[in-house]
């Protein structure tokens, strides 16, 4: 029976999409000290790195598993309900982790993450053991450059469930070739997971590059990605070289990438799979070898349903995916990054490190930041600034009036265009010696609106 179930599992062929990750999956994970394993629903290993395997267990015996419980806990039977079978009943679930802990698990699962097919449906799961015991781990913590202990990886902060997860889970992609996707909402540090995991890699001596492809129209875009020849359109005075050939043996970040328009998205989805460049108006193809790591603020996955991002693009750069937590979603990290951006804020103003008072963390720790880490990180940055003393006490937030990161920058910059504008009301009237028609002229406006902007502004 159990012969039979293997032989027909193994049979059956895999999603394209599913068997281009699981494949990633094993270049990464080759070699590691770190238990990974690649699952179907009915608990059917598709894949498992060396270390994953119970210890003792010989190839022969290895190639024989079928199942999970058999191949990584020595049972005979079902552990009974596994939490990982989340991932297949819920869409949305981004991550699992197991409540009970290592110990009280036969397997040992620490996290599970769903892996979809072209049709997004979650066809199988890959999953994080905890640790293997020193005496059967081949490698330690050292073998992988950067890693860092307890509360943070590089620059990366969080002691949530949720950010420990995502510290796992980068420290085992940093070393693939393949492709990473990041989603999350704006200012939780998209950029900052991409340069951690280039700063991981084997590729951190290499250049890191950032394209913000939101900022950039079409025909620009594609000229600094893929570069130009000389002639190729008016002002091509010379050959420039694309991002992507600059990058070369190292990492291309492209942020905003769900505001590229189908066109682009085409053209890069080509870059992707035959792994070389054209340059505009060129004619000779480039091989690149930059790892692509792409981030978006948008759910690429509706944006696909909507038929408004190309599908198969989406399957090729999220090959590896990684979800960024709004910061409401760790609010427990919120202490120590406050503490962090504080003695930081403090050290770059040539301050002594300031304390934040028990009331001013509680009201940190219960605001909305709808702008998130950034907006936290600038907040603590005006704090230090405009404040005095050895404590840091935010009054507006301890008061609950705090106002929004978008709402700020609006108002400072309503603020600076309305100074600029009673400016040139001002010296407009003084160029014409008061008279408010050829100021109104000067101007180009009604004499009607002239006086209204008199009266608006308190000009005399």
């Amino acid at each position: 029976m159990f012969e039979s179930e293997a032989s027909s599992h193994a049979s059956s062929p895999l999603d394209p999409i599913v068997a281009a990750r699981i494949e990633a999956i094993k270049q990464l994970a080759q070699g590691l000290s770190d238990r990974v394993a690649v699952m179907d629903p009915s608990f059917n290993v598709l894949y498992a790195n060396e270390a994953a395997w119970t210890a003792g267990q010989t190839q022969k015996e290895q190639r024989h598993q079928a199942k999970c419980y058999e191949a990584f806990a020595n049972r005979s039977d079902p552990c009974g309900t596994c939490p990982a079978t989340k991932v297949f009943e819920a869409p949305e679930v981004q991550c699992v982790s197991c409540s009970i802990g290592g110990d009280g698990t036969a397997c040992g699962m620490q996290q599970a993450f769903p892996l979809a097919d072209a049709q997004g449906t979650v066809v199988s799961m890959l999953v994080l053991f905890n640790p293997t015991p020193k005496s059967h781990s081949r490698a330690t913590p050292e073998d992988f450059t950067g890693q860092a202990g307890g509360d943070c990886l590089g620059d990366l902060i969080g002691r949530s469930p949720v950010m420990r997860q995502l510290l796992n889970m980068t420290r085992l992609v940093a070393d693939s070739s393949a492709t990473v996707l990041i989603q999350g909402e704006s200012g939780t540090g998209k950029e900052l997971l991409a340069r951690t995991i280039h700063a991981l890699s084997n590729r951190r001596d290499r250049p890191f590059v950032v394209v913000d492809c939101g900022s950039l129209p079409e025909t620009l875009l594609e000229s600094e990605l893929f570069g130009h020849v000389r002639g190729a359109f008016t002002g091509a005075v010379a050959n420039k070289r694309g991002l992507f050939d600059e990058a070369d043996g190292g990492t291309i970040f492209l942020d905003e990438i769900a505001d590229t328009t189908p066109t682009f998205q085409a053209k890069l989805l080509r870059v992707l799979q035959e792994g070389e460049i054209k340059p505009v108006g060129g004619t000779r193809p480039i091989k690149i070898h930059a790892r692509v790591i792409s981030a978006s603020n948008k759910d690429l996955a509706e944006l696909v349903k909507a038929k408004t991002f190309r599908q198969d693009l989406y399957y090729r750069l999220a090959v590896l995916p990684l979800y960024l937590p709004a910061l409401r979603e760790r609010r427990e990290d919120i202490p120590v990054l406050v503490q962090h951006f504080a003695a930081a804020s403090c050290a770059r103003h040539h301050q002594p490190v300031r304390k934040v008072t028990e009331s001013t963390m509680r009201a940190l720790r219960d605001a909305p930041w709808p702008g998130n880490v950034r907006q936290l990180q600038h907040y603590i940055e005006r704090a230090v600034v405009t404040t005095t003393g050895p404590w840091l006490v935010c009054e507006d937030l301890v008061s609950g009036s705090i106002v929004t990161e978008d709402e700020s920058l609006r108002s400072t910059s309503r603020g600076a265009v309305a100074q600029a504008e009673r400016a040139r009301i001002v010296d407009a009237l003084q160029k014409t010696a008061g008279n408010r028609l050829k100021a109104a002229k000067f101007l180009k406006i009604s004499r009607a609106g002239l006086y209204n902007k008199l009266r608006a502004y308190s000009i005399e």
